[in-house]
């Protein structure tokens, strides 16, 4: 729930409640909702998620909204539900389960292709993204699934459904939302599991970003040579959620960190809607173009780190806090000066 604390005789404070709505209270918004919702789940909502996406809803179609691979090659599929869904909703979602779990490795390998619109066979990508040792086999994939239902908060029918197909044995859960409308501005307010953990956007941080190396060869030079962090077409929104003061770790793929800079003060900039940067001063050796590029590899970074990163986003999650961060740029500035 969300409370505005009030002030009481210049002394006491008490907590006022306020009031929370559902999609249908914004009319035409309710379907641009619910998409938003659909797009900024695994990159936003589940922050530190380690989840590879493979496919998405397509209309008209029986689907779930979201079909996505853990670590262990196991689906985990998102069903949205917006308005008060009731028990129905959880059944039509244990339909959805009950047709992936019959989907074998070359039906995953064909969704996963169209999804990325590529041709990248998924046991080399899922071996990436979670910088296994080994690939899967193919029949490692899809052994067991998992259901995760958003839905209202209000919405009690469906949260007593999940909790009994819970108790019979169920891999299931489900996660509120609520939206708000206070003076005319829209608020979402979401609770992921294990519990709600999502950085404070005014911390400085520590970000491993993506080179777009899987997709343009020369997008490392335009962030090198103009001193920038930057995306690029569908991943251009990425920048949003980078600050001034945090320091990037510039991630190039099949090679490791290349250089970390601090981000200077001021707005993003664009170059059109396609090229979205923030400015940035280099705290390591620039690589240059037509020269070798030293790396620190990413196995090195998971040891100074004591963590595994999932490397199949543009931002590679966890963030680091302002201590890792500076340990980490420590350690590659070392590591980087060794190697010249």
């Amino acid at each position: 729930m969300l409370y505005r604390i009030k002030l009481v005789d210049d002394k006491y404070y008490t907590l006022e409640l306020s009031e929370f709505k559902d999609f249908t209270s914004f009319g035409n918004l309710e379907k641009d909702l619910e998409e938003m919702i659909a797009s900024n789940i695994l990159e936003v909502l589940f922050e530190e998620a380690s989840l590879m996406p493979i496919f998405r809803e397509r209309k008209y179609q029986a689907e779930a909204d979201i079909y996505a691979l853990n670590e262990k090659g196991n689906l985990v599929i998102f069903e949205l539900k917006r308005g008060v869904a009731g028990k129905d909703a959880v059944h039509q979602a244990l339909r959805y389960v009950q047709d992936a779990g019959k989907w074998t490795f070359s039906i995953l390998q064909n969704k996963y292709q169209q999804y990325t619109k590529s041709e990248i066979d998924l046991r080399l990508a899922h071996k990436e993204a979670f910088n296994l040792e080994h690939q899967l086999e193919a029949n490692d994939f899809n052994q067991t699934q998992h259901i995760i239902i958003i839905g209202s908060a209000a919405d009690d029918s469906l949260v007593n459904a999940v909790d009994y197909w819970k108790r019979q044995g169920i891999s299931i859960e489900f996660l509120p939302y609520r939206i708000y409308d206070i003076n005319g501005e829209k608020y979402f307010e979401f609770f992921a599991l294990p519990y709600d953990k999502h950085r404070n956007p005014s911390e400085i941080k520590g970000i491993l970003f993506d080179t777009n190396r899987s997709y343009d060869e020369d997008a490392i030079w335009y962030m090198m040579e103009n001193s920038v962090v930057a995306a690029f077409g569908d991943a251009t929104r990425f920048i949003e959620y980078i600050y001034p003061g945090d320091i990037v770790f510039f991630s190039h793929k099949w090679t490791g960190l290349i250089a970390a800079g601090r981000v200077k003060k001021g707005n993003i900039k664009k170059d059109n809607n396609e090229t979205w940067y923030r400015d940035i001063e280099f705290l390591t050796a620039i690589p240059e173009k037509g020269k070798e590029i030293k790396a620190m590899p990413f196995q090195r970074v998971c040891e100074i780190m004591g963590k595994r990163f999932f490397w199949a986003r543009t931002i590679k999650v966890p963030y680091l806090s302002k201590d890792e961060a500076e340990i980490l740029l420590k350690e590659l500035q070392i590591y980087l000066k060794k190697s010249e």
